[in-house]
């Protein structure tokens, strides 16, 4: 299960409206590389696979692909808004380690190559 608190999913629902595309979800997902082994995606989709896990939390629709799913499952997400601070967090308890700039995590067992921190989140 994920959790996205209810700040986050404020956040998101207003970040949708301001798309003006009504068949759009949140997806989350993870890919091999960051400093850590892994990086976070999380942004706006409009193509579901046939395959992706589907929640809805907090009235968004979040889709996250089967492959990530293992890495994602207990995953919180909140959003603060902290002016030039603030944005949002994900905290991920399949970490057994984390890059300095959020990015990335090292799940337990992986076992790849780290690439350098770019200290930039997409989100």
């Amino acid at each position: 299960m994920i959790n996205i608190s209810e700040s986050a999913s404020e956040k998101i629902k207003e970040l949708l409206a301001s798309e003006e595309s009504p068949n759009l979800f949140l997806r989350l997902g993870v890919k091999a590389g960051g400093c850590s082994g892994f990086s976070y995606g999380m942004g706006f989709d409009d193509d579901q696979k046939s395959d992706d896990k589907e929640f809805t939390i907090h009235g968004v629709k979040v889709v996250v692909d089967e492959e990530s799913a293992k890495y994602l499952y207990g995953v919180q997400i909140d959003f603060e808004d902290k002016g030039m601070g603030g944005g949002f967090t994900i905290n991920n308890p399949n970490a057994v380690a984390s890059c300095g700039c959020g990015s990335s995590f090292k799940p337990a067992d992986y076992e790849g190559t780290p690439e350098p921190c770019d200290d930039k989140v997409e989100a």
